[in-house]
C-alpha cells in the first residue's frame, strides 16, 4: 500500500480531517481525536488499535507490524506500508477510525 491509497481511505471516512502532527507528519483525526499518523517519509503508518489486536498482529507478522506506545485499553500499531497487505491496512484504518469516531459518524459509514 502506498501513501496516496492511505489518503484515499482516510478521505472516505466521515469526519476525518488531516492535520500536521507533532513532528510535521500527516496526522488524521476525527472530532479532534487522533487515530492515525503517517511518518514524514510516508513509508510507515501508526494506527490506534486494541491491545489484543496489536499483540496478535505483531506476533503474526513482525516484519510488517511493530508495537508502538500503549495507554489504557488502546495500543498503537506501526505498519510498514510497503510490506503490508492493502486490504488488511484498509480494514485496520477503518477500525482505528471506529475506535475514535462518535456513534453518529459510525452510523453514517454503515449506511
Amino acid at each position: 500500500m502506498d501513501a496516496q491509497t492511505v489518503l484515499k481511505v482516510m478521505q472516505a471516512l466521515p469526519g476525518t480531517e488531516e492535520h500536521e502532527g507533532w513532528a510535521g507528519q500527516p496526522a488524521f483525526k476525527v472530532r479532534k481525536k487522533g487515530f492515525a499518523y503517517m511518518s514524514e517519509d510516508e513509508s510507515r503508518l501508526m494506527l490506534k488499535a486494541l491491545r489484543e489486536e496489536q499483540q496478535a498482529l505483531v506476533a503474526e507478522s513482525p516484519e510488517v507490524y511493530s508495537p508502538s506506545w500503549e495507554g489504557g485499553r488502546f495500543a498503537w500499531l506501526e505498519i510498514d506500508l510497503a510490506a503490508a497487505d492493502a486490504d488488511e491496512v484498509q480494514e485496520l484504518i477503518t477500525e482505528a477510525w471506529r475506535l475514535t469516531a462518535p456513534k453518529f459518524l459510525i452510523a453514517q459509514l454503515e449506511s
